[in-house]
């Protein structure tokens, strides 16, 4: 069954507001990325590991298609791929993970990072964070 989406982690505080003011995202992991699918961010605030957004892919582009600058932006940090996004929202207060369906699962932190969703998922996760 192909993914409505996955969960991708930001690591650094300082790149939360860089992600959802450039609507892109680069990373290093291969996934099946289809326009439309939907991507939760995670990142870890003062309530532990939380859902912080969503946001909606339009296109994907690997590392060839980058400009020069996102080149050098990727090579220092092992990215392949950027995923750019035709939406985006922050959530008005970070969803913990330990209160959502994943709470009984031993996943956290980087183990988050291109978990697969599927549209019930992604509607509860969606659900909880009143969106």
């Amino acid at each position: 069954m192909f993914p409505a989406g996955y969960i991708l982690r930001i690591k650094h505080k300082e790149w939360v507001q860089q992600v959802f003011d450039s609507m892109s995202y680069y990373t290093s992991i291969y996934r099946k990325w289809a326009t439309g699918q939907i991507i939760i961010f995670a990142h870890k605030t003062d309530r532990g590991d939380s859902f912080i957004g969503f946001g909606i892919i339009g296109t994907t582009r690997e590392f060839a298609d980058l400009s020069e600058e996102e080149k050098r932006l990727c090579e220092q940090h092992g990215w392949k791929t950027a995923i750019d996004l035709t939406f985006m929202k922050k959530f008005s207060k970070p969803l913990p993970v330990k209160e959502t369906f994943l709470a009984e699962t031993l996943r956290r932190g980087k183990f988050l990072h291109g978990l697969a969703l599927d549209d019930s998922q992604i509607r509860e996760l969606l659900s909880q964070a009143g969106e």
